[in-house]
């Protein structure tokens, strides 16, 4: 059974937005990276994923479960960071952490995991970007889900903030987590990625490997010969 599952997935608003006729697994112990230009549809991809969003088409699943039938028991071992950290401008980080584990029926917090000590009972609404994006990884991952999902993970973080990402997600595929995790930094998620999925103008157009030489360039050749087949 995969942690996560997508069929023919679509969900479009107009010409070349959204996705569409998206397929794509993530089995158990398996990071995959999810690379494409700025408005390729990856965001969309992941949002189905979640539930966030109703498909059109096609069907997404966690561990076996379509998402629209999912219990609050399969979502309980979900972690994600979508869009933006979820966390409550006006509590300070450890009061959201608390609450984030309690809804999760999980007991303690990732305070120290992600070097949070010193922001510890400072509002959100006073971090910098790089540490309120370090609040959502942490309440994202900090009840050790089973299944991982992140959109552009790094924003804003500094590079002992990616480091540590890096390590969080390395541990957690060794403990079994199937993680989908998106990006524009190829040379990072090529350090941690079991397979690279490429999507372009709202379609999965193929794989990279993440040992592949030149593999920015491999990128950007899928990229442009994507587009010469779609304009002719």
């Amino acid at each position: 059974m995969n942690a996560i599952e997508a069929r023919d997935l679509t969900r479009t608003w107009g010409e070349n937005t959204g996705i569409s006729g998206a397929d794509l697994t993530v089995a158990h112990g398996e990071i995959v990276a999810l690379v494409g230009p700025n408005g390729a549809g990856k965001s969309t991809l992941m949002s189905l994923l979640l539930g966030m969003l109703r498909p059109q088409r096609g069907t997404a699943s966690i561990d076996g479960v379509d998402v629209r039938a999912a219990s609050p028991e399969v979502w309980r071992r979900v972690g994600h960071l979508v869009d933006a950290p979820l966390a409550y401008p006006e509590l300070t980080v450890r009061q959201n952490l608390e609450l984030n584990a309690r809804l999760r029926g999980f007991r303690g917090t990732a305070i120290a995991d992600f070097r949070l000590e010193q922001y510890a009972n400072r509002k959100v609404r006073a971090l910098s970007l790089g540490n309120a994006q370090r609040v959502g990884l942490a309440a994202a991952l900090q009840h050790d889900p089973t299944v991982i999902v992140l959109d552009e993970p790094t924003n804003g973080l500094d590079p002992a903030g990616v480091i540590l990402l890096r390590e969080r997600l390395l541990a957690r595929a060794d403990a079994g987590a199937g993680i989908l995790v998106s990006s524009h930094h190829l040379d990072e998620v090529a350090r941690i990625a079991h397979r690279i999925a490429v999507v372009n103008a709202g379609r999965m157009i193929g794989e990279l490997d993440p040992h592949a030489p030149e593999l920015e360039r491999v990128f950007f050749e899928h990229v442009r010969l994507d587009d010469e087949r779609r304009a002719a």
